[in-house]
């Protein structure tokens, strides 16, 4: 097994098993648990930046006007996804996490077609028109829209997208990313402590420890997922990519409890239709432009 696939599938494993990490602090309200998620992720890679000697790196983005709303808009994008996923985690809502990155590479073709201006072949239209027929099942058997699957999938979307135009390596990214939002993380731990709300700063001292630890948790699949990205081909991670949101279903079924009806179960049998639909033409479009 090459390196880059060991470095992918670490990754994504790390990412199915996150709702386990979340779920300990299920007493914290997702802002606060999104606030120290933001402190303690720009600690680590701080320190991890400054291990690696690339404060120039960092003064080059500092002076990059363009650049530096890039990656602001990238950190606010990725903060979204970050306090929608603590949310639906510590809120029932696993299974429609697993929806949303079921979704995400399906969506990523469509934002490609509208902001890349790649065309898709016949069969990845298709297989954006199974998933869409999935999550309007989905919506009817849940009797609302599926907003926190769709959310997370969009917010994603949007976020690996500003990435591409924005070419920075996972720590110095991550850093920036952080960096530029922690003022508000910040702000928000003030504000916590002027109106007397503050939850985390009295959790018992090792679950507190676990919580600093968000940082680290954070980080860590990210570097492993630029490893793998520097050594694999794209379509072969896009295959490993599934080993996340399938080990959130997992655990939403057999750890947490959380109902699935048939209906779901249906929805979720056309998703993974078309993710094979869309593999199926991507892999057939890339053979014959090399025989072209």
């Amino acid at each position: 097994m090459n390196n880059g696939l060991v470095n992918a599938i670490i990754a994504y494993i790390m990412w199915g098993v996150l709702p386990l990490y979340w779920k300990l602090f299920s007493e914290v309200p997702a802002g606060e648990i999104l606030s120290h998620r933001v402190v303690w992720s720009f600690v680590f890679m701080g320190i991890l930046v400054a291990a690696q000697r690339r404060w120039g790196d960092i003064k080059r983005i500092a002076t990059n006007r363009s650049l530096l709303l890039s990656l602001t808009a990238s950190g606010m994008l990725i903060a979204v996804n970050w306090l929608i996923f603590i949310w639906a985690v510590n809120n029932g809502h696993v299974v429609e996490t697993s929806l949303g990155y079921y979704l995400n590479p399906l969506l990523n073709v469509l934002l490609a077609v509208l902001f890349l201006r790649e065309k898709p072949n016949r069969g990845q239209w298709l297989a954006i028109a199974i998933a869409g027929a999935a999550v309007l099942i989905i919506a009817i058997d849940y009797g609302r829209f599926p907003w926190v699957a769709i959310s997370l999938a969009a917010s994603f979307g949007l976020y690996g997208l500003a990435k591409k135009k924005i070419k920075q390596d996972a720590s110095i990214g991550l850093f920036s990313e952080t960096a530029v939002v922690l003022p508000v993380a910040l702000g928000y731990w003030i504000y916590l402590a002027v109106v007397g709300k503050t939850t985390a700063w009295t959790l018992p001292a090792p679950t507190f420890i676990e919580l600093l630890l968000s940082g680290v948790v954070t980080a860590l699949p990210l570097l492993f997922f630029a490893r793998a990205a520097a050594r694999m081909s794209l379509s072969t991670l896009g295959f490993v990519q599934y080993i996340g949101p399938t080990i959130m279903l997992l655990l939403s079924i057999f750890v947490f409890k959380e109902s699935v009806s048939p209906v779901l179960l249906v929805g979720f049998a056309l998703i993974w239709t078309a993710l094979v639909v869309y593999a199926t033409a991507s892999i057939r479009g890339a053979k014959l432009a090399k025989a072209s």
